[in-house]
């Protein structure tokens, strides 16, 4: 168990040792998948799309939105998890090679300084909406929307949670 533990907690990197990791995966020749979010309550929809992320390369580096950009985002009441326990559930996940915590309003600095070679988002997102588009593509990566899955959201789930259990 305490191997798990360890393999979990290596995967949680701050920005400036995931940049130096990404540069050392790049060197050996690996292929840099990207994608970010809040990923609030992990659902069955988050693990279909990071394990469709994750078969787009060799390493998939997760972005997770801070406590403080969540809450800018999606309202005071969110999230509802702490951006370290997201942190460890997205690290948990043997699709997840690498995840980091961005504090600023979107991702782009952290793709501007990462430069994956594969940027992915969820078909909610519009090509031409997805921060770091023209970033990526300009350093000859690609850029890719997956199928959104309707009916999940974590948006969903609270309301679901919240319309069944009123008083």
């Amino acid at each position: 168990m305490q191997a798990a533990v360890r393999v979990t907690l290596e995967k949680i990197l701050e920005r400036d040792a995931l940049i130096r990791k990404v540069q050392e995966l790049k060197h050996a020749g690996r292929k840099i998948v990207f994608t970010n979010g809040c990923f609030d309550i992990l659902h069955p929809g988050h693990i279909r799309y990071l394990q469709a992320a994750r078969s787009l390369g060799d390493a998939l580096v997760v972005g997770i939105n801070s406590d403080r950009s969540v809450q800018e985002l999606k309202g005071s009441q969110r999230p509802i998890l702490s951006e370290q326990e997201r942190c460890w559930l997205l690290a948990g996940l043997e699709s997840v090679s690498y995840v980091t915590v961005f504090d600023e309003a979107t991702p782009l600095a952290l793709i501007q300084s990462l430069l994956p070679h594969v940027l992915v988002k969820g078909g909610d997102w519009g090509l031409n909406e997805i921060v770091g588009r023209g970033e990526v593509e300009a350093h000859g990566g690609t850029v890719v929307s997956l199928p959104y899955e309707n009916g999940q959201s974590t948006s969903g789930i609270i309301e679901r949670i919240l319309s069944r259990y009123k008083p």
